[in-house]
């Protein structure tokens, strides 16, 4: 009998990707709209593998009614998994994410932010489409010969790397453990924190969220940092702490930012909510601030990366299925 999925936080282009993809594993899986919650949990019952994103909230009481329902497997479709607590599913239930869906989706996004806010194109479009062709407030920088810093190193950061390289920049970059080897390959200057604060003009974060990088981003380290810098984040909202960026942005000490994440997202992404006032005032003053462009964390959103979360993750139900060790176990 065909091991048995609840899919949770379900859209048409997951149903899509993940039915296409199921016709090589025979896996029963049925969709749901909800996120996982202590509320929507019952949705489980009888499922041998929950399938989560990024909104949902997978605590230890959550997890205790998995456990309780007989669920043998959490599989992220995602890369992150600070939404789940890891300990109280530490030896009761199983913990799968997919750790590289598309480094260049990420990558190439992170590229797109950077662009749009120093040539100011979102404002640009917006006018042209008003009738006004003036060039006043639209005015950028060439990226060549500008030095960005990577706060972390990894797939998605290394992609970065090459591409900012073709555009003859200075890049810096931060990292645990670096990959010097690497590094040297694309001059790369390998430096601490407050080096990297001090000279970037464009700071773009590839760290993954922890309790050490939690709001890495705030007022003391945006204090060291050039005035005018532009900040990127395609990684995890709570990076940042978000209103010590907004004073950045209104004391003009950061010039722009460019975020595919936000720290309250899931009450909004991924979501339609233009017929509803937006309630979340950080939020709203984010949205309207002229020089910020904020997207619903879509950085990850090609093609490509769907059928890759969609392979990567049923490999992980047929590992289970068959009593393999898991590629993508996540250790608590």
């Amino acid at each position: 009998m065909a091991l048995k999925i609840a899919f949770f936080d379900s859209h048409s282009y997951d149903e899509t990707s993940f039915a296409a993809t199921n016709a090589d594993y025979g896996f029963d899986i049925q969709y749901y709209k909800e996120h996982l919650s202590l509320k929507t949990v019952p949705l489980a019952k009888g499922a041998d593998v929950v399938c989560i994103f990024v909104n949902a909230e997978c605590n230890a009481q959550v997890i205790d009614k998995l456990v309780e329902y007989g669920v043998k497997l959490i599989a992220l479709r995602c890369a992150g998994f600070n939404n789940v607590d890891l300990k109280a599913a530490k030896g009761r239930i199983d913990v799968v994410h997919v750790p590289a869906y598309s480094p260049y989706a990420v990558a190439e996004y992170a590229v797109a932010l950077m662009l749009s806010l120093n040539r100011k194109i979102y404002r640009a479009v917006n006018r042209t489409r008003e009738g006004n062709f003036r060039l006043k407030g639209l005015l950028g920088f060439d990226m060549n010969g500008r030095t960005v810093g990577l706060i972390g190193m990894g797939k998605i950061a290394k992609v970065l790397i090459k591409i900012l390289h073709g555009f003859g920049m200075r890049i810096m970059a931060y990292d645990l453990y670096p990959d010097h080897e690497f590094a040297k390959q694309y001059g790369v200057e390998v430096v601490d924190l407050n080096t990297l604060y001090a000279n970037a003009d464009i700071i773009s974060l590839h760290c993954p969220l922890t309790p050490e990088t939690k709001h890495i981003i705030n007022a003391e380290s945006i204090a060291k940092m050039k005035k005018g810098v532009m900040i990127i984040n395609t990684g995890r909202g709570q990076l940042i702490n978000t209103e010590d960026l907004i004073e950045g942005l209104r004391t003009h000490h950061i010039g722009s930012a460019g975020l595919d994440v936000y720290e309250e997202e899931k009450e909004y992404f991924y979501e339609d909510r233009s017929d509803n006032m937006i309630k979340d005032d950080v939020l709203a003053r984010l949205l309207s601030a002229p020089n910020v462009v904020l997207t619903s964390h879509q950085a990850f959103f090609t093609e490509e990366a769907l059928h890759n979360i969609a392979t990567t993750t049923l490999n992980s139900v047929r590992e289970l299925a068959e009593g393999k060790p898991y590629s993508h176990q996540v250790q608590g």
